[in-house]
């Protein structure tokens, strides 16, 4: 009856140790989820967007999965409008591996700059802040782009 009783409680602590850990798999069978990132860009230093564009192709070289979205607001605002952008080629290019990028509307109307002179890849929300908030309540990761 003890040697019984031993196995038992031996069993039972085996079990209690092995329960809450889960099973290991074997090979490329798990799933991984997509990393989503929205870049804040409010700068007009042209380097600055240059570096950005380098930092995207690099992004989705090594995770072409990965959700992006670049907001400009303030100052980024320059890398959207038409007669500034030293990167429209380069967002062309972005645009077509899906990234977006987005101008912030109360950043136009302060700047007075109208939707015309915005480069057609691009789109619009009503506040750059609060498109970055609300993509972090999502679950979104931030960037802020720059140096």
């Amino acid at each position: 009856m003890k040697k019984l009783a031993l196995l038992l409680l031996l069993s039972v602590s085996i079990f209690s140790i092995y329960a809450g850990k889960p099973a290991k798999t074997k090979g490329k069978s798990e799933v991984k989820a997509a990393h989503r990132i929205i870049f804040q860009l409010t700068t007009n230093d042209t380097l600055a967007h240059k570096a950005l564009m380098k930092q995207l192709n690099n992004i989705t070289t090594v995770e072409p999965s990965t959700q992006i979205e670049v907001v400009c607001h303030g100052p980024g605002l320059d890398m959207l409008v038409q007669s500034k952008t030293t990167v429209h080629d380069k967002i062309t290019q972005m645009n077509a591996k899906g990234i977006s990028f987005v101008a912030c509307e109360f950043s136009m109307k302060e700047r007075n700059v109208a939707k015309e002179q915005i480069i057609s890849e691009a789109a619009y929300v009503k506040a750059g802040i609060i498109e970055i908030v609300s993509k972090q309540e999502a679950g979104w990761s931030y960037i802020k782009s720059g140096f």
